[in-house]
């Protein structure tokens, strides 16, 4: 056989190799190793390569870090948003949000502008992207900001320059905001690029490309940074407590066992570093070990961020709270955490709402409690939670992460039927069990399962129970209280005031009758409510629904049954002006028909418009018939609530 001659010898199919085979090709990396050679593996595929701007990413990560040490600094926080499903909604909520007032020098709301025009139409913007797969969503504060009087042309020139190293023209709008210590700009951009396609844009172009650009354009403006700026930012991040670029260095200064010497040929930089040392060692957060020698804390980037989120807390607490004209000492402002806090309701007066972090639409809450403490509030998504506006009362309850009834109850079945569940299961193991009674367990087995994926649902409906299912619904119930860690209940509109002399049933009028009231602190919001209790009794004995006996209150039997009928037949009285019908008071037991018209927010709480040929009536409101305003409904009265069926046929989907 001649020495180029070679006859293959073929293996099985879909085999992974003999042993041999895996031995020699181990021997082949590691003399490759030996020999400074490089081994490239293989691993997932990341995406940091597709999309468009890869590649000028590339070449500003590459460019001169002495350069860019002089220039302006820019904070860009970029998220991309898919838009199926809810996500218009959502998009909807978050234009109105960034145009709301008070973001202008002037206190006026926000307008939208585009690449030419200083004013567009957001509902224009919003139809066009309807059917749109995603949209990017970008927050762009140059660290110079204030020194602009108008961030419209910096914009423009940042959005023409993108679509430069994009290779497409953009559809956005922009609102440029000022109601804070950083002017910064929102920018919205379509998911799609100028051919209709989907706009997809490399990874590392939005975490460091945009930024680069925008640097570039602030530079150019304001000029680099001089040293006399650098110093005095660095001075300034010496005694910060949170993490800064001072802390940055000292960490990649560390040394095998972990310590730092702060010595540096420049002096400026030493007396920096020795002297940011000294503030950690304050904190705690650093240890001398010997002369020149320290120890830094191994959660030092953690706890200074934290830190640093906690300080900018409380000055949001305090510029609302002065706002308003409410004095609260710094004892009684408390940063509202789950973690560390047992799970009770909160009911106060609702100071302020806002977005804890824009870009991902994070809200949070200031509410001053009853309990005589106010507190910050993180409510997660802002869409998860209705309007409430500045004023108003409100019960914010902890999320709760463990199962319901219903998951022990499914867990019990599945178990004694190896594993499995359904209807007719759940029905043969509880004789006394309804078929909707059961229904209600398959639809939080279909939430799970979506949410998930960790419950499986076989083709004929039988749903496979792995044991450790109950443990699946905790962390299912973690998941969704990281998006959503507490539920908000609007208890009134009303502002406190407003309720003591008002004609109607109030919650001030259900906490005096109700046999567990909130206990009520004799300080800040707590003594409020005790004060307006005292007058609000006063107004009630002189409507003749409450009396004085013996030194105590007895009030009528049927009081808040007959303020909320004054309520409701006032603004009945109202409402059949405007619509030219007649007003049909509805009793326990009676049928509703007609078409749902809209939502009525009283006092005594929310109520549906349901409008008939030649007349309306007034009905408990419920959640779950937003959705379906403008359409044929059909109720039942039921005690306080109602039972509804949408849509003209019997058969209709019912919502209890």
């Amino acid at each position: 056989m001649k020495d180029d001659d070679f006859r293959p010898k073929l293996g099985k199919i879909r085999s992974g190799g003999s042993k041999a085979g895996k031995r020699y090709a181990n021997q082949l990396r590691a003399a490759v190793n030996r020999a400074g050679g490089k081994h490239l593996r293989g691993g997932r595929f990341t995406g940091s390569r597709t999309g468009r701007g890869g590649a000028a990413a590339a070449l500003l990560k590459a460019r001169d870090r002495y350069a860019a040490f002089r220039k302006r600094r820019v904070m860009v926080k970029a998220r991309i948003v898919k838009l199926a499903g809810k996500g218009m909604d959502g998009a909807r909520a978050h234009l109105r949000y960034i145009q709301r007032d008070g973001v202008t020098r002037e206190g006026e709301p926000g307008e939208l502008y585009g690449a030419e025009k200083d004013r567009v139409d957001g509902r224009e913007f919003v139809n066009r992207a309807d059917g749109d797969r995603h949209q990017f969503r970008f927050i762009v504060a140059p660290e110079n900001g204030i020194q602009y009087d108008d961030l419209k042309p910096l914009t423009r020139r940042l959005m023409a320059q993108m679509e430069e190293d994009l290779g497409t023209e953009l559809d956005w709008v922009a609102v440029d905001h000022f109601n804070t210590g950083h002017p910064h700009t929102h920018i919205i951009v379509r998911g799609k690029d100028d051919r209709g396609e989907n706009l997809v844009i490399a990874r590392e172009y939005i975490s460091s490309g945009i930024r680069e650009r925008a640097a570039e354009l602030v530079s150019l403006d304001l000029g680099p940074r001089t040293d006399r700026e650098i110093e005095q930012r660095l001075r300034q991040e010496m005694e910060q407590e949170r993490f800064t670029s001072i802390d940055r260095q000292l960490l990649r200064m560390r040394d095998d066992d972990g310590s730092v010497s702060p010595t540096n040929r420049d002096a400026f930089r030493q007396t920096l570093h020795q002297g940011r040392l000294r503030k950690l060692e304050r904190m705690g957060l650093a240890e001398e070990t010997g002369p020149g020698r320290w120890r830094l804390n191994e959660a030092l980037e953690p706890t200074l961020r934290r830190t640093g989120e906690r300080g900018d807390i409380i000055k949001t607490m305090h510029r609302e709270l002065t706002g308003r004209g409410l004095v609260r000492s710094a004892a009684d402002c408390v940063i509202h955490d789950r973690s560390s806090e047992p799970a009770q309701p909160v009911v106060g007066y609702l100071v302020a709402r806002g977005l804890a972090d824009e870009i991902t639409d994070r809200h949070y809450l200031i509410v001053d409690g009853v309990d005589g403490t106010t507190r910050y509030i993180d409510i997660g998504r802002g869409d998860a939670t209705e309007p409430t506006p500045d004023g108003c009362i409100v019960r914010v309850t902890p999320g709760n992460t463990e199962p319901r009834q219903v998951d022990r109850t499914v867990a019990e079945i599945a178990a004694a039927n190896h594993g499995r569940y359904n209807i007719d299961i759940h029905l043969k193991h509880d004789p006394s069990a309804t078929e909707g009674f059961a229904e209600t367990h398959v639809r939080r087995l279909e939430a799970i399962r979506r949410a998930t994926g960790r419950v499986e649902r076989e083709p004929d409906g039988t749903w496979t129970i792995a044991p450790d299912h109950l443990q699946r619904v905790r962390e299912y119930e973690r998941q969704r209280a990281r998006a959503v860690p507490v539920t908000v209940d609007k208890l009134s509109s009303l502002k406190l005031e407003s309720q003591v002399g008002f004609d109607g049933a109030t919650w001030i009028d259900r906490e005096l009758i109700s046999d567990r009231p909130e206990p009520l602190q004799n300080s800040g919001f707590g003594r409020e409510v005790r004060e307006a209790q005292a007058r609000r009794r006063q107004w009630l004995i002189a409507q003749g629904l409450a009396r004085e006996e013996q030194d105590r209150i007895v009030y009528r039997a049927n009081m808040l049954t007959v303020l909320r009928q004054r309520e409701l037949i006032r603004i009945a009285g109202q409402i059949s002006e405007e619509l030219g019908l007649s007003y049909a008071e509805t009793r326990p037991g009676d049928r509703v028909q007609g078409t749902l018209r809209r939502s009525l927010e009283l006092a005594s709480g929310k109520y549906a418009v349901i409008e008939k040929s030649r007349e309306f009536t007034l009905v408990p409101w419920r959640p779950v018939l937003e959705r379906h305003i403008g359409k044929q409904v059909t109720g039942v009265i039921r005690g306080e609530g109602i039972s509804w069926t949408i849509g003209r046929e019997r058969g209709g989907p019912g919502v209890s």
